[in-house]
């Protein structure tokens, strides 16, 4: 997130604001008119859901990559000190809790965090709620009481701030911002920073039920009514969407479904109008050439308004921005859409080619779009594109090591991870991207089970135990690898899953597993060691019967592919189910070969290890190439220069 302008669909809407009955009536600076009907934040109906999603606090990870890079996100974030966490609160409050008042020549770096939480900085203490978000989810899978204790702390302090403010104010910066903002100064991103906080909070109740946090963000809330208010009675109602303001409309909307205040619904009304929703309303493209990460998370908002509201003017809006973002526009064989923050123009994938593709904080922001629509929908294509981005962005662009974030992935040949910027580190950059890296790594649980009324769904095949509340129902699934096997290396061996069902006494219902997109052929599926020949339907395996105590092994046979660059069909990537294969050379390299037939051009390469996994997953070498390239999947690349798209000669 660079220093930025204000969003520019947002400052040329909402410069004046006047009120008239049961309407809000906009005016931009061309004249004209937008009337805004209030009553569209008002209940209206019950909101279509597909699919509910099972709590997380009944998902375990099992043994697996996606547990690994958990684990060491989880470590990463309890060596985080508190005190430092919280400096900028504390200097905001003008009190100090580890005797550090000055920074003078005397100062020890290691008494503070620096990057973009260093006092100085404008963001500073944006990364704290992140944290707490990422802390509440790992407490609400794992009832870990140390990371409960720790967070609870932090909230602790948080409404000590608070009342040393006066009550309200609970920030890592200061009051002025708003107003010297508002006053047409240029301030970097003053609401997304506070709005970190916000969402840390809210996390922090709806995880762990902490009601402190949620007394915090009622005051902190109070705040923002009356500064919201004063800019509509000032006629500066566009100063409320300064800042990066995105990312509010959800907080409000999430507060208004709890409580049902009147200041949440005022809170809804000023922010719920940006000049984006009109424009996407339209058909328009909103988007191109615009700050993606400034743009993502009012979809959020859209979407969140419609589960509180039921009223499909929402629904509307947040599918007309994901065929504005990725069904219009295209995406990289990773998931990725952007360049140096910026959407790239629909078909123009291939122009914009380079060092700083991929922001981490669009690709996490995309996801929880995506989970949105796939809740509401049941439409697999939303849970793929999880599955695509999930692989080859928030795993491949976590340090498999040090657990640190690449900002950018590079997308065109001959680089290495995080573009300009590099890799982070623990204490020395807090980028935005370092946070939604965290919040990342601790939302697997969220993405696998599901109930409709039929049954289980299966969304992501991570390995992972499920204590289903539905009758006391017991799902263990996980990759199938035991001893024995060793010596069997069985192609696509990743997909070979086990999964066994336990339930107290019999039970009717409906076992829907995710037929992916990647999967080539016939899925092979046996119940209890026999053959069970499964109906596919709108995308999923359907498995009706009655479950006892089963065993299933579902096979989902997968071969290397090739998947050519959207707009320049002879440049092709090389993927093994949904996962990129990188190639490790410094440039691009012209391969001959058929590009129907990928197997002629790369074979498998094997190599035990003492891993999960026996051997080495997804690893290729080139045949009979000019240059001898090895493959492996993106998320292993870390300081290794790598090529994704090749050209291919027959």
């Amino acid at each position: 997130m660079k220093k930025r302008k204000q969003f520019t669909l947002i400052t040329m809407a909402l410069l004046m604001l006047v009120r008239i009955n049961a309407q809000v009536i906009y005016v931009n600076n061309a004249g004209e008119q937008i009337k805004f009907d209030k009553t569209l934040f008002r209940f209206d109906s019950q909101a279509e859901v597909k699919l509910k999603p099972i709590p997380i606090s009944q998902v375990r990870l099992l043994p697996s990559l996606f547990s690994q890079r958990y684990e060491l996100n989880k470590k990463y974030l309890m060596s985080l000190e508190n005190d430092k966490l919280l400096q900028n609160f504390y200097y905001e409050a003008g009190i100090s809790k580890t005797g550090n008042i000055m920074l003078n020549k005397d100062i020890n770096y290691k008494d503070f965090y620096w990057g973009w939480d260093s006092p100085m900085n404008q963001l500073r203490g944006h990364f704290l709620g992140h944290w707490l978000s990422a802390a509440a989810y790992l407490y609400a899978e794992t009832k870990d009481e140390e990371v409960k204790a720790k967070a609870d702390k932090i909230v602790a302090e948080l409404a000590e701030c608070q009342r040393i403010n006066g009550g309200e104010w609970a920030g890592s910066i200061p009051e002025k911002y708003f107003d010297l903002m508002a006053n047409g100064y240029q301030i970097w991103s003053p609401q997304y920073t506070i709005h970190k906080t916000l969402m840390g909070l809210w996390d922090m109740y709806a995880m762990t039920g902490s009601q402190k946090a949620l007394e915090v963000l009622e005051k902190f809330a109070d705040w923002f009514h009356r500064w919201t208010g004063r800019q509509v009675a000032n006629n500066n109602a566009g100063a409320v969407y300064g800042g990066e303001a995105c990312g509010m409309l959800e907080i409000w909307a999430n507060l208004y479904g709890l409580t049902h205040h009147q200041k949440y619904l005022d809170l809804m009304e000023r922010y719920g109008n940006p000049g984006l929703f009109q424009s996407l309303l339209k058909g328009e493209d909103a988007l191109s050439n615009e700050h993606a990460n400034a743009s993502i998370p009012w979809s959020h908002g859209s979407a969140r308004i419609y589960e509180v509201t039921g009223n499909p003017y929402w629904r509307n809006i947040t599918l007309a921005f994901w065929k504005n973002a990725v069904d219009d526009r295209g995406y990289y064989c990773t998931g990725g859409q952007n360049a140096g923050e910026y959407w790239i123009p629909p078909h123009k994938l291939a122009d914009f080619m380079c060092q700083n593709n991929q922001e981490h904080c669009t690709v996490y922001n995309m996801i929880r779009l995506a989970s949105y629509l796939f809740r509401w929908t049941g439409e697999v294509k939303y849970a793929d594109y999880i599955e695509r981005n999930t692989y080859n962005g928030i795993l491949a662009q976590q340090n498999q090591y040090t657990g640190m974030v690449a900002y950018f992935l590079p997308i065109a040949a001959g680089y290495t991870k995080g573009g300009e910027k590099g890799w982070g580190t623990p204490s020395m950059d807090f980028w935005c991207c370092h946070g939604t890296l965290v919040q990342a790594q601790t939302r697997y649980a969220e993405y696998i089970y599901f109930e409709n009324n039929n049954g289980l769904v299966i969304s992501q095949y991570i390995p992972s135990e499920l204590n289903w509340s539905k009758d006391n129902i017991a799902v263990n699934f996980r990759q199938d690898f035991v001893a024995h096997e060793y010596n069997r290396i069985p192609d696509g061996s990743r997909w070979r899953i086990k999964c066994s069902l336990k339930a107290e006494k019999p039970i009717l219902f409906s076992l829907q597993l995710r037929m992916p997109w990647w999967a080539k052929s016939q899925v092979d599926i046996k119940i209890n060691g026999s053959t069970y020949n499964a109906k596919v339907i709108n995308g999923y395996i359907n498995i009706t019967r009655e479950w006892g105590n089963d065993q299933l092994l579902i096979e989902f046979p997968t071969r290397l592919y090739t998947e050519p660059l959207p707009g320049k069909k002879e440049l092709y990537a090389f993927m093994e189910g949904p996962i990129v294969l990188a190639g490790i050379i410094d440039k691009e390299v012209t391969l001959k070969g058929d590009v129907n037939k990928p197997e002629t051009m790369l074979t498998r390469e094997y190599e035990h290890e003492y891993k999960i996994f026996p051997w080495k997953q997804s690893h290729y070498i080139t045949v009979g190439q000019p240059q001898s390239i090895r493959f492996v999947p993106l998320y292993e690349i870390t300081d290794e220069r790598y090529t994704i798209y090749f050209p291919i000669q027959k």
